[in-house]
């Protein structure tokens, strides 16, 4: 299986889409800073992810989702009330 993710900092709310085959080992190298872009955002929670059978599919969804802003804004709208509640859980 591959997945499409989008993991939530704790830190600052910002969101980031991803893909891999090993969904809990990525997200322990997100929150272990193994990744430079955004090490500095740590600590991340999986608010929602998909599932493929075949890679191509999963990478051609994470790129729609991080080039195409209506499809972006479709997944929010989706996972808004996920959001809302990752950011009030780390406020109490």
């Amino acid at each position: 299986m591959f997945y499409v993710y989008i993991i939530q900092s704790a830190k600052d709310k910002g969101i980031y889409t991803g893909y891999t085959s090993d969904l809990r080992k990525r997200l322990k190298e997100h929150n272990q800073e193994k990744t430079k872009s955004i090490k500095h955002r740590t600590p991340f929670i999986l608010v929602y992810y998909e599932a493929y059978l075949n890679k191509t599919d999963a990478r051609k969804r994470e790129i729609a989702l991080k080039k195409n802003a209506q499809q972006r804004k479709f997944l929010k709208e989706r996972i808004e009330n996920s959001l809302k509640n990752m950011a009030s859980s780390s406020n109490g």
